[in-house]
C-alpha cells in the first residue's frame, strides 16, 4: 500500500462523467494533470525513506501545505544565493563603458589624485611650530629641549602639585604591578574592576552626591553625557561661552538649543521666559529641558553665578548640567568646585561633570549625581558603552588625590595665595581689576592706586580666585592671525627672558559655533613657591610691555 494516496484516473473519470459543472475543454487538461500527479506519487513512493518524510511533514506541519511551500521557497532562495556569484562580472550594467587599452593608459597618465589633507594655513603652520616639547618628567619645572634651561611651567593645569606628588607616584607603581596597564575593555563588558568602583564611591562621597560614574576621557565625558539625556525635540538653554566639548555634545544631541549672553543672568531668565511663553502658545507636549553651563569657563576663566542659576532652574523647572572640568580641584576650601565655593549642596545640581586630568592630575572624567542619572549613562552614554575603561592606576591615583584634598586643605590656601601674587603683578597693566561679590556677580574696580589706567594693555576677565587665567589684548589687530602672532611673541619673549613657560589658547577655528577671542592661557599651581610666582608675573608683565610697544 502506498504511503501517498491520490485518486486514480478511473475515479477521476467516474467523477468527471458524473459532474456536469466541469466545462468540456478542461477535461483533457485535468486528465493530464491527474496522470502527472499519479506519476509523481509513484516516483516519490519509490524513494528510500519516503514514508518517514511524509510522516514528518504531517506531524510537524499539521498538514499545512502553505507552510511547506514557504519553506521550500526559502530553501530554493538560499541555494540560489549560495551558488550565485558574489559580485557582478566586469562589464555588466547599463552604464558600463568599455574602454580600449589605449584609452585606459591615457586616463592613468592624466590622473591627478587629490591630497588626503589640505595644506596647512600659515596660522596652522605657526601653531604646529610653536607647540613645545617637554623633555623629561612633567611638573612645576620642565625642560623644552634636551640641554635647555629649566622653565617654570605655567602651561599645565596642576592646581595642587599632584603631578609630582610622591604619594601618588607610589600608588601608581603599586597599581601597575598588580593590575597592569588596563583592561582594554568597555566598562559595561569586562572593563570595570574593583578599583573603578572604589574611585566612583570616593568621588560621590567627596562631592556629597548619591553616585558617580567615571569615564576614560574628560572630553568624551562632556560630549557624551549631554546626548545621553537630551534628544531631538528637547530644549537646552546654554551659555554662549561654553567650551568646545559642550558644543559637540549639544550638536550630537540634536536638541533645540537656546543661547543666552555669556555670564548674563538677566538674559538667562529672559530666554527661560521666552521658552515658557512659546510652549504655552503652541500648547505642545511637555519636553525635557536643561540648562548647560560651566563652573569656571574654559575659554576665559570667568565664574558661573551658581546660586542664581539654581534659583532660576527651580523656578522654571529645568535640569542643570554643570561642567566643572576646570573648577573641580581648584575652587572651594577643599577643591570640591564652585558648589563648595558658593556653599551650594552638590545635590542641588542634577549632573556635575568633572575632569580628573585637570583637578587630580590623573586622567579621565566623571559625572556625579543621583543613582538614576549615573545608571542611565552606563547603558546610554556612547563613551561609557564603547570606550575602553580608565586604566587602573589612574583610578587609584584619583582616589589618592581625593584623600590628599580632604586631609590637606592648606593646598587650596597656597593656590589662592599664588593666584593673588601673580595677578598683583599684572594688575598694573589692566584698566580695571575684576571683582566678584558674595552673590557671584562680577564687578570692576580701579588698580591699587585708585585711578583707572588709560594706557592699559590687557584685560583679565578670569575670576579673582581662578587658577586658570586668560589674558586678552585690549587693542588687538583686526586680523585674528595677526593677534595670534603678537600673543606668540609674548610667549616666546617670557620664555627667553624669564624662563617661564606659558601658552596661547589653542582653538579649532571655524569648528566652534561662537569663536573665542585669542588669549594667553595661564595655569597657576599652589605647589609653586611664592617667589617663583612673583617673578613669573613680573616677567610676563615686562614681556607684554615689550612686545606691545608701550613703556611702563
Amino acid at each position: 500500500m502506498s504511503a501517498v494516496q491520490f485518486h486514480s484516473p478511473t475515479m477521476i473519470a467516474t467523477a468527471r462523467s458524473a459532474s456536469t459543472e466541469i466545462p468540456a475543454p478542461l477535461i483533457p487538461l485535468l486528465s493530464s494533470l491527474t496522470a502527472l500527479i499519479y506519476t509523481i506519487e509513484n516516483l516519490f513512493n519509490r524513494l528510500p525513506g519516503s514514508p518517514i518524510i511524509l510522516r514528518y511533514i504531517k506531524s510537524s506541519y499539521q498538514d499545512d501545505p502553505w507552510r511547506s511551500v514557504l519553506e521550500l521557497f526559502l530553501l530554493a532562495f538560499a541555494l540560489r544565493t549560495l551558488f550565485k556569484g558574489r559580485t557582478r562580472g566586469e562589464g555588466e550594467g547599463k552604464s558600463f563603458i568599455k574602454l580600449t587599452e589605449k584609452e585606459i593608459d591615457e586616463l592613468v597618465e592624466d590622473f591627478n589624485p587629490l591630497p588626503l589633507a589640505d595644506e596647512p594655513t600659515p596660522a596652522d603652520s605657526m601653531t604646529l611650530e610653536t607647540v613645545p616639547t617637554i623633555y623629561g618628567p612633567n611638573g612645576i619645572k620642565v625642560k623644552t629641549s634636551p640641554n635647555g634651561k629649566t622653565l617654570l611651567n605655567l602651561a599645565t593645569p596642576n592646581w595642587c602639585g599632584f603631578v609630582e606628588n610622591d604619594k601618588m607616584k607610589e600608588v601608581a607603581i603599586e597599581t601597575l604591578k598588580r593590575y597592569g596597564v588596563g583592561t582594554c575593555g568597555p566598562s559595561g563588558f569586562y572593563g570595570t574592576i574593583d578599583i573603578h568602583q572604589k574611585a566612583e564611591a570616593d568621588i560621590a562621597s567627596f562631592l556629597g552626591t548619591e553616585a558617580s560614574i567615571i569615564y576614560s576621557q574628560a572630553f568624551a565625558l562632556v560630549s557624551s553625557a549631554i546626548p545621553a539625556f537630551a534628544k531631538r525635540g528637547d530644549i537646552i538653554v546654554a551659555d554662549r561661552g561654553v567650551n568646545f566639548g559642550i558644543h559637540k555634545g549639544l550638536q550630537i544631541s540634536r536638541s533645540n538649543i537656546k543661547w543666552y549672553a555669556h555670564g548674563d543672568m538677566k538674559d538667562l531668565e529672559r530666554v527661560l521666559q521666552n521658552v515658557e511663553r512659546e510652549r504655552k502658545r503652541k500648547g505642545g507636549k511637555l519636553t525635557k529641558t536643561f540648562i548647560v553651563a560651566e563652573g569656571i569657563f574654559e575659554n576665559d576663566g570667568m565664574i558661573l553665578d551658581l546660586p542664581k542659576v539654581i534659583e532660576l532652574k527651580k523656578k522654571y523647572k529645568y535640569r542643570l548640567i554643570l561642567d566643572e572640568c576646570q573648577s573641580f580641584g581648584m575652587m572651594g576650601a577643599h577643591g570640591r568646585g564652585i558648589t563648595e565655593h558658593f556653599g551650594v549642596p552638590a545635590s542641588e545640581v542634577d549632573m556635575i561633570l568633572g575632569s580628573m586630568a585637570n583637578g587630580l592630575a590623573t586622567g579621565g572624567g566623571f559625572c556625579a549625581g543621583s543613582q538614576v542619572v549615573c545608571q542611565h549613562q552606563r547603558i546610554n552614554s556612547s563613551a561609557s558603552v564603547f570606550s575602553a575603561s580608565l586604566p587602573a592606576m589612574l583610578a587609584t591615583c584619583a582616589s589618592a588625590a581625593i584623600d590628599i584634598l580632604k586631609s590637606q586643605p592648606q593646598l587650596m590656601n597656597s593656590l589662592q595665595v599664588n593666584i593673588q601674587v601673580f595677578r598683583q603683578q599684572l594688575s598694573k597693566l589692566e584698566p580695571f581689576i575684576p571683582t566678584t561679590s558674595a552673590s557671584g556677580e562680577n564687578g570692576l574696580m580701579p588698580p591699587p592706586n585708585g585711578i583707572p589706567n588709560k594706557d592699559a594693555l590687557i584685560s583679565i576677565p578670569s575670576h579673582a580666585n581662578s587658577g586658570l587665567i586668560h589674558i586678552f589684548l585690549l587693542n588687538p589687530p583686526d586680523n585674528l592671525e595677526d593677534e595670534e602672532i603678537i600673543l606668540q611673541q609674548i610667549v616666546d619673549e617670557v620664555q627667553q627672558s624669564s624662563n617661564v613657560l606659558i601658552t596661547r589658547s589653542r582653538r579649532l577655528r571655524s569648528q566652534e559655533i561662537f569663536e573665542p577671542e585669542p588669549s594667553l592661557k595661564i595655569s597657576i599651581s599652589g605647589f609653586m613657591s611664592k617667589k617663583d610666582v612673583e617673578a613669573a608675573g613680573k616677567g610676563l608683565r615686562h614681556a607684554i610691555v615689550k612686545v606691545c610697544g608701550s613703556e611702563f
